[in-house]
């Protein structure tokens, strides 16, 4: 669990220093949803910027300059990949076709290993599960709504992704992961939950807005000018089409990748599978440890 969080500010109704501000604040609501890392990316001077560390929102000291229009933040709760290593966390730094994007991802991807195999992706020591859609992106040699369809349809877990390029364009795709983003006048503000945006609006006397809609298969493309595009994914062929081919007896490969992925035994899996347990519970199950001890617990007792 992670939490996306950005300021899309296309009329200039704020200074450096309101810009700071409101990204200091955001980004500290998003604690509720990890704090084992922050960064952030923004375009200054024609240069795409990523400024992340492993720490988190409350102490990073962020100073954004007066140009940064659109503003893409991300707080982690590390699932793969040690926070540690700085290269392990979000933003992500990506290029396709000579434009330059940073790439944060909410959520957990459970094939990022197949698809490396199977897409001929290059070798990276970025051990994050999320970096698999930047080479997806990279590999189509395009950043535009047919790359970003092409890279949602093939990942396969929970996700929300925001993807800012350095022509100051910032993409939602929007998959079954929680967004919520608000337009004012002059300036968006997102979050990864409605509960983070009122907490945050609340802090900083913010009002009179009203919510964008964006639902699972969405892509929404907002520029500096305030203006919206809208895409769309398979929804479905990316979720339960991709996870009815990666939960399966005799798909050995990914149930090899799991158990290195969360350090569980391959038939621990398939018990769970057996007594009924929906690949969104699996999920849940495998990401925290506790859940899953009293689950196995539960039945080794009937």
């Amino acid at each position: 669990m992670c939490a996306l969080f950005g300021l899309v500010d296309y009329g200039n109704k704020f200074s450096a220093r309101q810009k700071n501000k409101i990204i200091s604040v955001l980004s500290e609501e998003c604690e509720i949803r990890g704090t084992d890392a922050t960064g952030i990316a923004y375009n200054s001077n024609g240069r795409l910027h990523i400024f992340k560390r492993a720490v988190p929102a409350h102490k990073m000291r962020y100073r954004l300059p007066e140009n940064a229009d659109i503003i893409m933040g991300h707080t982690r709760m590390t699932t793969q990949g040690s926070e540690t290593f700085n290269y392990n966390n979000h933003p992500f730094f990506g290029t396709a076709n000579g434009v330059n994007f940073a790439l944060a991802h909410n959520g957990v991807l459970h094939n990022d290993t197949l698809l490396r195999k199977s897409e001929k992706l290059p070798e990276t020591h970025i051990r994050t599960d999320s970096y698999v859609a930047v080479q997806l992106i990279e590999k189509k040699k395009s950043l535009d709504f047919a790359s970003l369809k092409n890279m949602a349809e093939k990942v396969a877990g929970s996700f929300c992704f925001t993807v800012l390029t350095d022509r100051n364009e910032l993409y939602f795709v929007k998959g079954d992961n929680p967004l919520s983003l608000y337009k004012f006048d002059g300036f968006y503000i997102y979050a990864s939950t409605e509960e983070i945006l009122k907490n945050t609006l609340q802090k900083l006397n913010l009002s009179k807005y009203s919510r964008v809609n964006i639902n699972c298969g969405d892509i929404l493309k907002l520029d500096s000018n305030g203006a919206v595009e809208v895409g769309h994914f398979d929804f479905h062929e990316a979720f339960y089409g991709g996870y009815g081919g990666y939960f399966s007896e005799t798909d050995e490969d990914y149930l090899e990748e799991l158990s290195l992925l969360y350090g569980i035994k391959p038939e621990d899996i398939l018990t769970l599978l057996d007594y009924g347990f929906g690949v969104f519970d699996i999920e849940k199950i495998l990401c925290c440890p506790e859940i899953m001890r009293d689950y196995f617990r539960g039945i080794g007792t009937r």
